[in-house]
This record gives C-alpha cells, sequence and structure tokens, in this order.
C-alpha cells in the first residue's frame, strides 16, 4: 500500500475534448504537465486508461517510483457526488451517468481520490494560490461554451443539498427564453451569455453588409470587434453582458458575495467584464461586487485539483496515524494488563 504521506499528487482534469494531468509536490508546485484528445470521452474505462498513461508518463520524466504518489484529485464537468465520488451527470461527457470515477481512480492507482465539478475545482484554484487568495465569499464564473459558478461561502466551496449548486446557465433572467430546457440542452442564461450563446445571437444579426467579421467568428473573435467600435458586435456584446449582469446582480442579492471571479476562455475577454461593470454600475446602491480576472486562467482548475489532492493526502495520513496511535494504545494496555490478552 503507498505511503499516504508520499510527497508527489496528481491532479486532473476531465473535458470533452482534452484530458489534462499535472505532477505537484507537497507545496503545491507543479513539476510536470500531460495531455491528450479525448474522442472516446464517453467511454469511462477508456478516459481512466488514459489518465494511467498519462500518470505513468509524468512519474517516469521526474525519475519516481510508483508509490512516490500519495492521492489524485479529478475536475468533471458536470453535477458531482463530492462524499461518493461519484459523477452523477453531465451533458459535455455525453453518457457519464453515476459514474463512480473517485472508487475507479482508487482502484487504479491504488491512492485516495477526490472528485468534484471542474469549476468549483477552478473556484479553489483561485482561492488558494490565485486572485482570491486569502478571500472567504466569492463566486468563480466559468464562461466558455457555457456557464457554470463555483461558490465559496466561509472559505468553503457550497455544494447544495444534491451538489448542483452553482449550476447557473439555467438562471430565469429578464430577457431569456422562459421555455422548459430538455436535458443536455443550454440552459436560458448560457444561451445567451455563454460562448454558443454569444456566437448564436450574432449568426443571427450577421450581415455581410454589417461586419466584415465572419458568419461563423467566436466569441472573442466578437468581442475582440466590440472593442474596435463594430457596431454589430458591439449590439452582441451589450446583450450578453446585460443578461450576464442580471444574473451577477440577483446572486450578489441573495448570496452578499462581494468578489466576483471571470475565467473560462469567453470570462477572460476583458471586453465582457467591462460591459457588464457597467450594468451593474446601474444599480451600485444595491450591489457593488468587485469584478475580477482570474489571475491563473486555464490552469485554475488544474491547480484547484492539485490541492484538493493535497487535502485528500493529508486527510488520508491522519487517518492512519489515528489507526496506529489506536493499535498502538491498545498493545500498552495489554501489556500494563489493563485489557485481556487474545
Amino acid at each position: 500500500m503507498p505511503d499516504p504521506a508520499a510527497p508527489y499528487v496528481i491532479g486532473a482534469d476531465i473535458g470533452a475534448t482534452n484530458l489534462r494531468l499535472v505532477l505537484a509536490d507537497c507545496t503545491g508546485a507543479i513539476l510536470g504537465r500531460w495531455c491528450c484528445s479525448t474522442p472516446n470521452a464517453r467511454d469511462t474505462a477508456a478516459v481512466v486508461w488514459r489518465m494511467r498513461e498519462g500518470v505513468d508518463a509524468l512519474l517516469r520524466e521526474a525519475s519516481l517510483p510508483p508509490d512516490a504518489l500519495s492521492a489524485i484529485a479529478a475536475g468533471a464537468p458536470g453535477i458531482t457526488n463530492v462524499a461518493e465520488g461519484v459523477v452523477i451527470a453531465t451533458s459535455y461527457l455525453m453518457g457519464w451517468r453515476d459514474v463512480p470515477l473517485g472508487a475507479l481512480l482508487e482502484a487504479e492507482f491504488g491512492v485516495p481520490a477526490a472528485v468534484d465539478n471542474d469549476v468549483n475545482l477552478a473556484a479553489i484554484g483561485e482561492q488558494r494560490a490565485g486572485v482570491a487568495r486569502n478571500v472567504d465569499d466569492f463566486v468563480f464564473l466559468a464562461i466558455g461554451t457555457g456557464i457554470g459558478a463555483g461558490i465559496v461561502l466561509k472559505g468553503q466551496v457550497h455544494h447544495g443539498g444534491v451538489w448542483s449548486a452553482g449550476e447557473i446557465g439555467y438562471m430565469l433572467v429578464p430577457g431569456v427564453p422562459e421555455s422548459p430546457v430538455e436535458r443536455g440542452q443550454p440552459g436560458p442564461l448560457e444561451g445567451i451569455a455563454g460562448g454558443e450563446g454569444i456566437r448564436s445571437q450574432w449568426r443571427q444579426r450577421w450581415s455581410k453588409e454589417l461586419t466584415p467579421l465572419p458568419k461563423e467568428a467566436t466569441a472573442s473573435e466578437i468581442f475582440d470587434h466590440a472593442m474596435e467600435a463594430n457596431p454589430l458586435a458591439q449590439e452582441v456584446l451589450q446583450l450578453a453582458a446585460r443578461t450576464l449582469g442580471y444574473a451577477i446582480y440577483n446572486i450578489a442579492m441573495v448570496l452578499n458575495t462581494p468578489l466576483f471571479v471571470f475565467g473560462g476562455g469567453v470570462g477572460i475577454h476583458p471586453a465582457l467584464r467591462e460591459a457588464t461593470r457597467r450594468v451593474l454600475d446601474e444599480r451600485r446602491a444595491r450591489v457593488q461586487p468587485e469584478l475580477v480576472r482570474s489571475a491563473l486562467g486555464a490552469d485554475a482548475q488544474l491547480v484547484g485539483a492539485v490541492f484538493l489532492a493535497l487535502e485528500t493526502a493529508a486527510k488520508a495520513a491522519a487517518s492512519v496515524a489515528i489507526r496506529q496511535g489506536d493499535a498502538g494504545e491498545e498493545t500498552t494496555r495489554r501489556a500494563a494488563g489493563q485489557l485481556p490478552l487474545q
């Protein structure tokens, strides 16, 4: 059995198209990186096998033996039962329903494993090593293809009663479609302010007479043109910013969180953050949260996974110490005649 006090951990980010791994030491410093595409992401066994391949490669590169690892933590895009290590459901990893990922990783690697939603891990990363360091109450907004939130209250990630806290892509705010959403489809909020929603709004309005930007432009390209005063791009930006601003306003009113961290490929664009700030300024008398850009960028999930793995390793080591202490106390008491010999 590997030593739970071993000094190295693995952090993993499981995406719909890519798998990323990092090897870190006991301080959280990243020592090596590995990534690969995941064309068979719907096959859980295939993903775990690729993780094995990546972990072995990282250990070889660092000249470390397999028993150098003390824990592994992984993030997945979906609702995750953290207590049981089960990915309950995700629209990005098709076919993943009630997957016991934590147990699968422990069986494969022989070390304690932890699993959480990838956005929650990004929030942990920013809290431990990013822009929200030492902040007890904040919300991490992951704005990429869709929208999700990692909510930190009193220094701890808030998972909710059924593990779905932070699924804000499904919020209803003024201007979003109100019809029920089918399973696996984008939510009302992300249908306007998420990356794919922004592209959809652009395509609906696009005309070659109005803009030199192609009809299939990305959200970041649209925002770039908005900063260059392109009217059509500015219209789409303002719609996304107003819709997102309403959501932030409501979250801030309920949770009273003073800080919102913008992350994700779309969220880190300065145009979206500044436009959203102007929307909130209109209601500054009631809500005045600070909007900041993620300091860790694409590494936020991986850094969060590393610190979750370190916490998992520490708990395992403490559990072993307690068991050894209890066993030693029992042996001492038997030797002293306080307990009958077996």
